[in-house]
């Protein structure tokens, strides 16, 4: 098993810490790309995913492009662009809003829920880099990385 010194070629770090976020940086970016392959052979990128999720958690209410912002994982994404996108490629529709007639809305179409349930049932793939955590190691990472997160909203 490779380790984070053999994999970016560096022997000494100033300390454990150090070590420990130059490993979950490069896991994350290492996660980004696994996942930017995967999700391109459904003409998808990681953001369109995320936002298509979003939209299927709303359904069969749409959504405002705001409301996908906000809930977005990568809080650099441009959501309309994504929207524009998305619509373009037909897995998701504007809808005129109930609440105000000049405000347009989004919904996920057939096609968009479609494809999200093909990458439903391909879990093997999409949870393949946890394959070798038990749940527990699972969860001790979820909480650990929590402590990160928790840090980075103090700042």
């Amino acid at each position: 098993m490779p380790t984070i010194e053999s994999l970016i070629k560096q022997t000494k770090f100033k300390d454990e810490k150090q070590k420990a976020m130059i490993s979950v940086i490069y896991t994350a970016n290492a996660l980004n790309n696994f996942h930017e392959n995967y999700f391109s052979k459904h003409q998808l990128t990681l953001q369109q995913y995320n936002a298509l999720r979003i939209l299927r958690g709303q359904y069969p209410k749409p959504a405002t492009v705001n409301l996908i912002r906000e809930r977005m994982i990568d809080k650099m994404s441009d959501a309309s662009r994504i929207v524009a996108r998305l619509r373009k490629g037909g897995f998701l529709d504007r809808v005129v809003s109930k609440t105000d007639k000049r405000a347009v809305d989004v919904m996920i179409t057939q096609k968009g829920l479609d494809v999200l349930s093909v990458i439903d049932l391909d879990t093997d793939k999409t949870e393949a880099p946890t394959k070798l955590l038990s749940e527990a190691e699972a969860k001790e990472l979820s909480r650990l990385i929590g402590k990160m997160i928790d840090a980075l909203v103090a700042e």
